[in-house]
């Protein structure tokens, strides 16, 4: 009796995907510190040699930049630099500034993330969606055409030639390039995709766990964040492989009795989740940062505006999603980094825009604006099915 195939889970990440999908766009750039992350006045400027037709472009540098935004991603020459995700563009530019700034362009980046789920859906359907560029991927008994669904071959050499073939599907697609791990389970898939950036193809299996993911810091689980890293450091457990080895009892008293277990269980490479095809969303929204803290006083005009914006998209958003919601909701973040939200359930779902931003406005009463804000979002919850 043929004994049961492995269980195979791919991570597939696409490399620096904002940035490459840009870098289409302007090959000229190809090489170069590049940062996405600036706004519409950071557009490059386009000028045409009347004699000979020839067009230049210029592109805005992140020298002198002023202002509340942060990357969105980087080039890897960019990254080189010690700039990189999440950063202040300001303190980006003290680093870099001569890197090149971007603004970012979600439709287009949109677009070309369908692509690359359609081309890997082609090959492999059973897809977990995580964002818009990276996926999971279940590739147990999955079969290239040109493998012989009776040759008793191994499972792993199959996935191999599997991904393989993903990647150049991506590719073909697309024209961006990929990582892609294969694993026994989502977390090890996830954290192997990062090993070999960027291009890379990992096999993971169970016996490369102690030589490939136990060096690492723990802080390289997903789920194990900044601060749990940190305590867990002051521990003495600064490597997945020392956490792998930690007496449960000290987890449990330090981190709780969940927590605690599962820490122990994911630095020894276990986890059970399933690839999950298809899930519906809790809410939809939007948010926006902006570049300077705005009054409510001497900004009325411009938050009014953005507001009014964030509730067309949030609409537009759930008409192409197909969902109306009931509960209307609004986020302030204010320059002292406090956050309040607060939220509305209305008789009926909607996915109106004038609906949406009525309840908004009736949200946003509740709340004193005496300081000055940073960020604005409107989400819609409790969804149905329109």
């Amino acid at each position: 009796m043929r004994a049961a195939a492995p269980r195979l889970v791919a991570h597939l990440d696409m490399d620096a995907f904002y940035a490459s999908v840009e870098l289409l766009r302007y090959p000229e750039l190809r090489g170069l510190p590049v940062v996405i992350g600036g706004g519409r006045r950071h557009q490059p400027v386009e000028t045409t040699d009347p004699r000979t037709g020839t067009v230049t472009r210029t592109f805005a540098r992140l020298a002198g930049y002023a202002g509340r935004g942060v990357i969105t991603t980087a080039t890897y020459e960019a990254r080189a630099l010690g700039v990189g995700s999440a950063m202040g563009l300001m303190k980006a530019a003290q680093r870099a500034p001569q890197a090149i700034l971007l603004p970012a362009d979600f439709d287009r980046y949109r677009a070309y993330s369908r692509r690359f789920k359609d081309a890997v859906r082609a090959i492999a359907p059973r897809i977990e969606d995580r964002g818009i560029d990276e996926i999971y991927v279940d590739l147990t008994g999955v079969r290239l055409p040109e493998h012989d669904a009776d040759a008793d071959d191994d499972p792993w050499w199959r996935a191999r030639d599997v991904a393989k073939a993903l990647k150049a599907a991506v590719r073909e697609a697309t024209g961006l390039g990929c990582s892609i791990a294969v694993a026994p389970n989502k977390l090890l898939a996830k954290i192997a995709s990062d090993l070999d950036k960027p291009d890379g193809l990992t096999i993971l299996r169970e016996a490369d766990v102690p030589v490939r993911i136990w060096p690492l810091p723990a802080r390289r689980v997903n789920g194990i964040g900044p601060k749990a890293a940190a305590k867990l450091a002051a521990l003495g457990f600064g490597t997945v492989g020392e956490l792998a080895h930690a007496d449960p009892a000290l987890l449990r008293l330090h981190f709780g009795v969940h927590y605690g277990a599962w820490l122990l269980e994911a630095a020894q490479g276990r986890d059970e989740r399933e690839v999950v095809t298809e899930s519906e969303p809790k809410s939809v929204s939007r948010e926006t940062t902006f570049e300077r803290d705005l009054s409510a006083r001497h900004d009325r005009a411009r938050l009014s505006e953005v507001f009014a914006w964030l509730c067309e998209r949030v609409a537009a958003d759930l008409a192409r999603k197909g969902y109306a919601g009931r509960t209307i909701g609004v986020k302030l973040r204010f320059d002292d980094f406090r956050t309040v939200t607060r939220d509305t359930t209305l008789e009926a779902a909607t996915q109106d825009a004038g609906e949406i931003l009525h309840a908004a406005r009736t949200c946003l009463r509740r709340i004193e604006l005496a300081r000055r804000i940073r960020l604005l979002g409107v989400r819609v919850g409790t969804l149905q099915h329109a």
